[in-house]
């Protein structure tokens, strides 16, 4: 049988003896959420930080107003400061950000529904990526929260 994605992330980082954190927008705490359903997760999972508005993204998260200001809560910039903010914080290993626009509102010509920044921090390397298409809010936030998982596996390992 074939090990789910937050199972899997579980056994690299139970092996490895490393801690995580998330820093999450639009997916509303859903990453944490699925990252907890594994049995035995406290030990490596510390906690998570739902920074939905910029004021506790500045504020929890250290994202700084600059970058709010230059290039907006949904950037590469603003995830790769959540995830830092994160495991500074949290004090772990490493860490897991998202920031976008889940739907069904909210969207711009340059930013539209379904453009979601994924971050995922170890040490000093942090690596992102850029989700796009827009399959309905509760897809969106799924697709997302899966991409973000799969993500730091591929970092970790």
């Amino acid at each position: 049988m074939d090990m789910k994605v937050e199972e899997e992330l579980g056994s690299v980082l139970r092996a490895k003896k490393m801690t995580l954190s998330t820093a999450e927008s639009c997916t509303g705490g859903s990453i944490a959420a699925l990252v907890t359903s594994v049995p035995g997760s406290s030990e490596y999972f510390k906690g998570g930080i739902v920074a939905y508005s910029n004021e506790v993204k500045e504020n929890m998260l250290h994202v700084s107003a600059e970058t709010l200001e230059k290039y907006g809560a949904v950037s590469r910039e603003t995830v790769m400061e959540m995830a830092e903010g994160a495991m500074n914080a949290l004090k772990t290993d490493c860490a897991v950000a998202t920031s976008g626009i889940a739907g069904p509102g909210g969207g711009t010509p340059d930013k539209p529904v379904g453009t979601v920044w994924i971050a995922v921090a170890y040490k000093n390397e942090i690596i992102t990526m850029k989700q796009s298409g827009d399959y309905g809010r509760a897809e969106n936030v799924r697709k997302t929260v899966q991409n973000a998982l799969e993500l730091l596996l591929e970092l970790l390992r």
